[in-house]
């Protein structure tokens, strides 16, 4: 029986220097044996030190993308990363939806690693109501799991309760990466609805 390559599609912002973005996920899912597609949100100019410019795509743009990507291919899994507006989240969310993609990664992008803000502000609740009931997974870091939920996090029990406010928001499962936390270790922290 042949063996079929599974295609899968991150929708995010292009990074100059190749460490985050559309650019590291290309690489991941081409390592692990998949055949990977984007689309592009936004442009930005970036090193490994910081951010220095960000330039939105236009939503219809976007969308352009998301129609060829869908008219195309068989998409079994769906990632998205920086999506920096209420228009871009909303536009996705409306291509997306009636394509029911049943694995949706939802990296909820907030600030680059040198501190530029990478979501704006208003978008973060089109973010809570309208993306994440339909991802499988949700994988904020610990910052973004602050704003999201609310909630200060300065222990592994903060981030059980954060995880809980995340998943109420309709996602089936939240993934908080730990490695901002105060620690020797970092922990990651997964909830389902149940267990962690």
């Amino acid at each position: 029986m042949p063996q079929t390559i599974k295609q899968v599609l991150t929708i995010a912002g292009s990074d100059s220097g190749g460490g985050a973005g559309i650019q590291a996920d290309l690489k991941a899912m081409s390592a692990n044996g998949v055949f990977a597609m984007s689309v592009i949100t936004a442009v930005t100019a970036q090193n490994t030190e910081e951010v220095t410019d960000v330039f939105e795509l236009p939503t219809s743009i976007i969308a352009s993308q998301l129609d060829a990507v869908f008219d195309d291919f068989d998409v079994a899994a769906v990632k998205t990363g920086m999506l920096s507006s209420t228009t871009i989240v909303e536009t996705v969310v409306k291509m997306l939806a009636p394509q029911k993609i049943s694995l949706l990664v939802v990296d909820p992008v907030m600030v680059s690693k040198s501190g530029h803000s990478l979501l704006q502000p208003d978008a973060v609740d089109a973010m809570k109501t309208q993306l994440l009931p339909l991802a499988f997974v949700v994988t904020p870091n610990i910052h973004e799991a602050q704003q999201l939920s609310g909630i200060q996090i300065t222990s592994l029990a903060d981030a059980r309760r954060a995880a809980k406010v995340i998943h109420g928001f309709g996602c089936k499962h939240v993934l908080i990466k730990g490695g901002h936390l105060p620690s020797e270790r970092a922990t990651d922290l997964l909830y389902d609805g149940r267990f962690f």
